[in-house]
């Protein structure tokens, strides 16, 4: 099957700063996703993915039920979700995903942060070409034949699977997600999934070998992290 994926498990935050960060990405979405599809969870499963999600990140259950209800109300934040493409340093790759009420602030301080680190930001399709939006699961203690048996039966279009220390990675079409999980759960019961999202991977990576370059390259993620209408940062690293 041959592709790694590199699982990154959300670490305690350390300062207030960090998990006030948290917070605001996770209530962003929350409001959206409860805007489009209704305050339900049951009725809306985008949403109760997503406050499980944010229950796995710690986020408060105050923070979670006051931006749920924001979206019941008149009015409230127009947020758009708005994507960037850029060059890092080393031949880097980068996709830049925003929520915000405010495009010309926020192209802005991501091209500040490509600026600022010998980057550059680039046109819409420039780098998403080298990327597949993706799910991507995972779950450990089970078998890696039986699982794929269990998709292939659920009629999901399952474009790789692997195994690594005892977990099993699932990769599938972005609109898979719901599918995979309700397959596996509907044959194991309720399981605890060590992964579970939808994000973009890339077909090829580059690796930084320069030490100055690669300062430069984490210095760029640093930047576009503090950003506060910044949701999520992509690359082709290793």
């Amino acid at each position: 099957m041959g592709r790694k994926f590199e699982v990154r498990k959300a670490s305690m935050a350390k300062t207030g700063v960090a998990k006030t960060k948290v917070y605001s990405k996770f209530g962003k979405e929350l409001y959206i996703c409860a805007r489009k599809g209704g305050t339900n969870p049951d009725a809306n499963l985008s949403l109760r993915h997503l406050i499980d999600k944010a229950k796995k990140a710690q986020v408060p259950t105050d923070v979670i039920k006051r931006n749920i209800e924001k979206a019941d109300k008149s009015g409230g934040e127009n947020y758009v979700a708005y994507r960037y493409e850029g060059y890092g340093p080393g031949g880097s790759a980068i996709i830049v995903d925003c929520l915000s009420d405010n495009n010309n602030r926020t192209v802005t301080d991501v091209r500040n942060c490509f600026t600022k680190t010998d980057g550059k930001l680039g046109v819409i399709g420039s780098v998403i070409h080298g990327f597949e939006h993706l799910s991507v699961v995972g779950l450990k203690g089970y078998d890696e034949e039986e699982l794929l048996d269990i998709l292939l039966m659920a009629d999901i279009d399952v474009k790789d699977l692997e195994e690594d220390s005892g977990e099993i990675i699932i990769y599938a079409p972005a609109n898979e997600l719901f599918n995979i999980k309700n397959a596996i759960e509907a044959e194991k019961g309720k399981i605890n999934f060590t992964v579970d999202e939808q994000t973009m991977l890339p077909t090829i990576t580059v690796g930084i070998n320069d030490p100055e370059v690669d300062k430069k390259f984490q210095k760029l993620l640093d930047m576009l992290e503090e950003c506060d209408d910044v949701q999520k940062v992509y690359h082709n690293v290793k």
